[in-house]
């Protein structure tokens, strides 16, 4: 007996030019194959929940950013999701047009593994009692708005005290967001499986403050005992809200969990030896 139809959808980042190109040839592409269905394609902020009755599947146009932007659009009902790259590093699109195309029969025929990826709910409460929550995979971040200007952030994890860092920023990150903003700014690059979180000081005034990594299962709480300057909180380098004395920021596990589809032969150090230059080998001199 044969098999059905893989139902799937394709989710744009936007309507510029280029995306609009490479989303009419994809477009093309799998309505030429009989052994899948397309459902939809919708730009991600545009993309009707409804739409999503029957999909198994959401290939994501764009890079990494409009994986991130479709998971927090598919908020409770996560898909498994294949990214196809038009940006520039990829760690998550880590495909590209040609080799969606080339590989395209063992998508079809269900022949990936679906890999759980934590993600986080971030929820900032107000002093009169009103809260927002928003879902994110990568991070959560606190800084100054101005330049050059320090800010200091209460840590406390599960009502414990942890510690005040004073510092240009603070980073509370996934394992996915590890190798992101919280690696540049010196935090550890964790492997994407782990049940882990990353919390990493940008620039801290105390040397001793380094990244900490705890249990995924904690709240983690953040709060300002003062602000000298306006202070932002960012989620996922795309949502910025500002963060005042009085609010409280609780980051902590979500319910959904980030489902990406990996074909076989993905490595995930393969991929920081190639997106982050580790393959390279140190050139001594003959003298020494």
């Amino acid at each position: 007996m044969d098999k059905k139809p893989l139902r799937l959808i394709l989710l744009k980042r936007d309507s510029s030019d280029r995306i609009e190109g490479a989303a009419q040839e994809l477009t093309q592409f799998l309505h030429s194959h009989s052994d899948t269905e397309l459902l939809t394609v919708a730009v991600i902020e545009e993309l009707d929940p409804a739409t999503l009755d029957g999909s198994e599947v959401a290939v994501v146009l764009g890079g990494d950013g409009a994986i991130i932007r479709a998971c927090r659009q598919l908020g409770q009902r996560q898909l498994p999701i294949i990214g196809i790259n038009l940006g520039r590093l990829g760690f998550l699109a880590d495909l590209t047009p040609d080799l969606f195309r080339t590989r395209f029969d063992e998508i079809s025929t269900r022949s990936f593994d679906v890999v759980e990826h934590l993600m986080f709910q971030c929820t900032m409460t107000r002093p009169d009692g009103s809260s927002n929550s928003w879902l994110g995979v990568n991070e959560v971040a606190v800084s100054a708005e101005a330049t050059l200007q320090m800010v200091e952030v209460e840590l406390s994890i599960d009502d414990a005290p942890v510690t005040t860092y004073s510092c240009d920023g603070l980073i509370i990150s996934t394992p996915v967001g590890s190798t992101a903003h919280s690696l540049s700014a010196g935090g550890p690059a964790i492997r994407q499986d782990l049940p882990v979180v990353v919390v990493t000081p940008i620039c801290p005034h105390t040397l001793s403050n380094r990244a900490l990594v705890d249990d995924a299962n904690r709240r983690y709480r953040l709060e300002l005992p003062s602000a000298r300057t306006e202070v932002i909180l960012v989620i996922d380098g795309q949502i910025r809200v500002p963060f005042q004395v009085g609010d409280r920021v609780d980051f902590q596990k979500a319910d959904v969990t980030f489902k990406l589809a990996r074909l076989a032969g993905h490595n995930y150090y393969s991929v920081l030896q190639q997106k982050l230059g580790w393959s390279g080998q140190p050139r001594y001199s003959a003298d020494d």
